[in-house]
């Protein structure tokens, strides 16, 4: 099985041709709003684990990666209000080469007969709209895929194992069905494609980092995870 690690909103960066349209808006790029804290320096850490890998550092307010192109959240509040031209200027200088990078290498491996795991890192704020999230790490998978279904089980034992005061919960705190990078790839690869999202509480970051233990922990997981890739779908 072929492993991608994914990281769609490693950072809050805007090119420079936009940044006048973000002054004084520090602090909305600073938040989970710009960016998943520490998950850049995770898939820093876990990418040489996969046979590809891919990051994104642009912020997300900019244009939302993780989204489909009719999805209302593909633009922020402050994108939305560009042009048509701009739009079209973003999609085809961000938006297309990262998620195009991803299908087509999917596309060579699926015409190869090769199975495909997809590790997609995120991280959540802990407290949203005044309520507190209820976990350490989500797992994010489509619960009428029956492998997916079957690895994230053992995904969460092995996380567990590593991080026992850790709690760990299925499609929290998002649905691993709802739209996004993961559900449109199944949709385009229904045989031989596994999508996982992996999301991080943001309480654990500090400087957009997670502590070296829960990192080392990851990292061991995922490495159990290659050897034991045939047994666990028995």
């Amino acid at each position: 099985m072929k492993l991608i690690i994914t990281c769609e909103h490693g950072g809050n960066e805007i090119p420079p041709i936009y940044q006048t349209y973000f002054e004084n808006q520090q602090a909305v790029l600073a938040s989970h709003r710009g960016y998943d804290s520490g998950t850049l320096d995770l898939f820093n850490i876990v990418k040489d684990l996969a046979d590809f890998s891919i990051k994104n550092k642009v912020s997300r307010l900019l244009v939302e990666l993780n989204r489909s192109l009719h999805h209302p959240q593909l633009y922020s509040e402050i994108s939305k209000k560009f042009s048509a031209a701009q739009k079209e200027n973003i999609l085809q200088h961000y938006y297309f080469p990262y998620r195009n990078a991803v299908e087509q290498q999917i596309e060579v491996w699926r015409d190869s007969n090769e199975n495909v795991l997809h590790l997609s890192l995120h991280s959540f704020t802990p407290i949203l709209n005044g309520i507190q999230r209820n976990a350490d790490i989500g797992i994010l998978y489509d619960s009428s895929k029956l492998k997916e279904k079957m690895f994230s089980k053992f995904l969460k034992a092995q996380l567990q194992q590593e991080l026992p005061e850790f709690k760990i919960r299925f499609n929290y705190p998002y649905l691993g069905k709802a739209d996004g990078l993961t559900t449109y790839l199944r949709k385009k690869f229904p045989q031989n494609y596994l999508g996982i999202e992996l999301e991080i509480n943001q309480k654990y970051s500090e400087e957009n980092k997670f502590p070296k233990e829960l990192k080392k922990a990851i990292v061991r997981v995922i490495g159990q995870l290659r050897e034991n890739e045939h047994s666990m779908f028995q």
